[in-house]
């Protein structure tokens, strides 16, 4: 099987994330995309009066539950301490035969020779299939997966199609929460009372 993966704290989860995973799920052929809340991001810290793990858990798994395709995994929260994205890939390499697309957006392919755990064995354990964040971030792309190919012999995959820009930042400050995550995960931040709803 073709198994896409994209990570992320989902702090929110809202419909950009799930928008790329379709545009991925569509332009490769993908059988079904894990959605991997992190643990602990390595290279940011969680904001002040964030979601717990569980409520993150939750929110993601209301943000999918319409999609078939489309399933959570704990695996990097049940592992603990930080999240490192090659662990993660060893772990469902040495447990599945399946092909693997790690699924990242514009900023996370540039920086990712620069500030990624081991970039030379992810590039080895999954294709890289990146979102553009804007249509006129292609020529930039395709200029750093040239030299990703070059330099550690990583296969990239650009997916062109819709992108919603939509920040998780902007959403936990009172942005339109309604308007780009689902109804589900909506109700729930507000029965929760999460980010101070």
């Amino acid at each position: 099987m073709k198994i896409g993966i994209l990570g992320g704290t989902f702090n929110p989860p809202h419909d950009g994330h799930l928008t790329a995973a379709r545009n991925a799920k569509n332009a490769l052929g993908l059988d079904k995309v894990l959605f991997i809340p992190t643990n602990i991001p390595p290279h940011k810290d969680l904001p002040e009066h964030t979601a717990t793990a569980a409520d993150r858990c939750e929110m993601v798994r209301l943000q999918i539950k319409d999609e078939p395709w489309a399933a959570l995994s704990t695996m990097e929260i049940d592992r603990g301490g930080a999240s490192y994205t090659v662990d993660t890939l060893r772990a469902l390499r040495e447990s599945k035969k399946d092909t693997l697309y790690l699924i990242i957006g514009t900023d996370m392919l540039l920086s990712f020779d620069q500030i990624w755990r081991a970039p030379e064995e992810i590039a080895q354990l999954a294709t890289l299939a990146v979102c553009a964040r804007e249509a006129d971030d292609f020529q930039m792309l395709e200029a750093k997966a040239a030299q990703l190919h070059d330099t550690i012999g990583a296969n990239v995959k650009l997916i062109r199609g819709t992108v919603l820009t939509i920040s998780s930042t902007e959403l936990r400050s009172g942005g339109e929460l309604r308007r780009y995550t689902a109804p589900a995960v909506a109700d729930y931040i507000e029965q929760k009372h999460l980010y101070g709803f």
